[in-house]
């Protein structure tokens, strides 16, 4: 049935007259087939008898007064069981080869939390990653900010994360590319595959040159996956958001093409409501939980930038990736200083293991100052508490990397899942000094020291 008219046009605002008594709600999609073509809108605005729309795909070969019909099925994605091993666009479309059979679909829109369903606990997700459980330990349904240039190992993390979750939950993960460039979508795709990953994992794809549209409800596709694997398989899954900032700057491009007034910097007004949107459909139920690791993008390194303040407020951590370290051949190249967990309290992670992380960023923090004094007068000038922190600290140094999983093919050196227990005996006998005797290579790569 035609409800209304095209009375104007631009890229990401398409105007409608309407023209009938049909009720119309904000999210819901119309359509036009025209010379061959589907043109699909989303409704975000009504006044009166105009309705404002944004179209989902190119609005090339449109002209005003074509008609408009409601579509009766909402923007939605599969929700069962055949997401895994597949790769989604924003709209729920399968862009790999494996079609479904079949297809059972939700709105991605939809939410069914309520306020009595989310649970708060603080059992830990321990990850197998010594560094990651020893100076920032996820709490089961937490949400940490992953930060990290190109090159720095983000990809392998991410990777060995979904493998020893896997392996220790038998739950699943769920990659959300938001704003990514294809190329990057192409290569995660075949690194998991290579990995024997893909069937463990779901992924959707917002391309960086698709529209604002696509790039912006990619983040809401993926969030409904993540909750079919919570919800109905009843798992602990893991979701990866890159880049979350992205998504911001997609919300903004459709703020500005709808002459909205921004906030500073050119933000939408509505940049809070839309984060928070996002952030809290990422939570635990009875059912299981959804532990998210989202990248963000810092504009001009500028950390009080009011768009990261925004996201960085949800955040429960972070996780930073240091070239410096990667330079220095230790993987995975965690910078410690920065890196954060809102878990590191003796009450959460208990008194042994909180002392062993202040007593490490201590030795840590010394030892930095010792190597610009070394630079300038030699090693031999130090004390003997000073040449004790310094050996000492390149040993823990050494210790925090690790062979994954997941790069035996490249290292031919066996992966290691460390139990956080293992973690905390070896890192207490370096800094105690029962290790003095034995040389610092002897820590590189391995998983737990007795083995």
């Amino acid at each position: 049935m035609k409800i209304g008219k095209i009375i104007t046009i631009s890229d990401i605002n398409v105007k409608i007259l309407l023209t009938t008594e049909e009720k119309v709600k904000i999210k819901d999609l119309l359509v036009l087939n025209y010379q061959g073509k589907r043109y699909l809108f989303e409704v975000i605005e009504i006044d009166n008898d105009i309705i404002t729309t944004i179209p989902l795909y190119s609005v090339v070969g449109l002209k005003k007064g074509l008609d408009v019909t409601k579509d009766d099925t909402p923007l939605a994605i599969e929700y069962s069981d055949n997401i895994l091993g597949r790769v989604f666009d924003s709209y729920g479309n399968v862009i790999t080869t494996n079609p479904i059979p079949n297809p059972k679909r939700k709105n991605i829109y939809e939410k069914r939390l309520l306020l009595q369903d989310i649970e708060i606990g603080s059992e830990i997700l321990w990850t197998g990653i010594k560094v990651l459980d020893f100076f920032a330990p996820l709490n089961r349904g937490s949400k940490m900010g992953l930060l990290g240039g190109a090159g720095v190992g983000k990809t392998v993390i991410i990777k060995e994360l979904i493998n020893n979750i896997y392996k220790s939950r038998n739950s699943n993960a769920v990659f959300i590319g938001v704003g990514e460039r294809s190329r990057e979508g192409r290569e995660l795709y075949d690194e998991m595959k290579e990995s024997n990953l893909l069937d463990k994992i779901s992924i959707v794809f917002g391309q960086m040159g698709d529209n604002p549209v696509s790039r912006s409800r990619a983040v809401y596709s993926g969030l409904t996956l993540a909750e079919y694997l919570r919800d109905e398989k009843k798992q602990d899954v893991l979701l990866f958001i890159d880049n979350i900032y992205r998504f911001v700057q997609a919300t903004s491009e459709i703020s500005s093409e709808l002459k909205r007034v921004p906030v500073e910097n050119g933000y939408p007004s509505t940049m809070t409501s839309d984060v928070s949107e996002v952030e809290e459909r990422i939570n635990t139920t009875k059912n299981g939980s959804i532990t998210s690791f989202q990248a963000i993008y810092i504009p001009a390194d500028d950390l009080t930038d009011e768009a990261v303040n925004t996201i960085t407020s949800h955040m429960d951590g972070q996780i930073v990736l240091d070239r410096k370290t990667a330079e220095k051949g230790i993987y995975p190249a965690v910078n410690v200083f920065k890196t954060t967990s809102k878990m590191v309290d003796p009450e959460k992670i208990g008194i042994r293991h909180y002392k062993l992380v202040e007593e490490s960023l201590k030795y840590f923090t010394r030892y930095e100052e010792l190597e610009e004094i070394i630079a300038v007068l030699g090693i031999d000038e130090l004390s003997n508490e000073d040449k004790n922190i310094f050996y000492r600290t390149r040993k823990l140094r050494n210790y925090f990397s690790q062979p994954f999983f997941v790069s035996e093919n490249y290292t031919n050196i066996p992966g290691q899942f460390v139990k956080i227990e293992d973690v905390l005996n070896d890192v207490e006998n370096i800094l105690k000094g029962t290790y003095d005797s034995v040389d610092e290579s002897k820590f590189m790569f391995i998983g737990k020291y007795e083995q």
